[in-house]
């Protein structure tokens, strides 16, 4: 189904509530992808895939919504891999998290202002070890 109106503005009702809440930029660039990769692929996943991924490019997600991020570019380990790995689940997502663009103390600050609960280990069951954001695992 269509995401944009004639007009080429996004259908609201038409868009994850993720976005809803989102930057008006953010809903057209979803919007406009998905209807050119639903015109090119058919609707379904593939779609849904590549405006997700465009998405990503240039906005992370924070809380409920997405903001844009402060450059652009891949925001996981699995986004810089060619199609046929990340259709096969080859590295890391992070769920719309910038992980390449935020250092380890911004990701911490941004789960202390969402009131993210739990403790962070590696692993190995280690607290705090680790260099890098995707070698821990949020334990409840």
């Amino acid at each position: 189904m269509p995401k944009t109106k004639k007009s080429g503005a996004p259908k609201r009702s038409e868009l994850p509530e993720t976005l809803k809440g989102s930057p008006a930029k953010a809903q057209r660039q979803f919007a406009k992808t998905h209807d050119s990769a639903a015109e090119q692929y058919g609707e379904g996943e593939r779609a849904h895939r590549t405006a997700y991924a465009s998405l990503k490019h240039d906005f992370e997600k924070v809380g409920d919504h997405w903001e844009p991020k402060d450059e652009p570019g891949p925001s996981d380990p699995r986004s810089k891999k060619p199609t046929t790995q990340k259709r096969q689940g080859k590295g890391e997502t992070f769920g719309g998290v910038d992980v390449e663009g935020n250092t380890r103390q911004e990701l911490y600050e941004r789960a202390r202002n969402l009131d993210v609960n739990g403790t962070l280990e590696d692993d190995e069951g280690r607290a705090g070890a680790g260099d890098r954001p995707g070698a821990m695992s949020q334990i409840p």
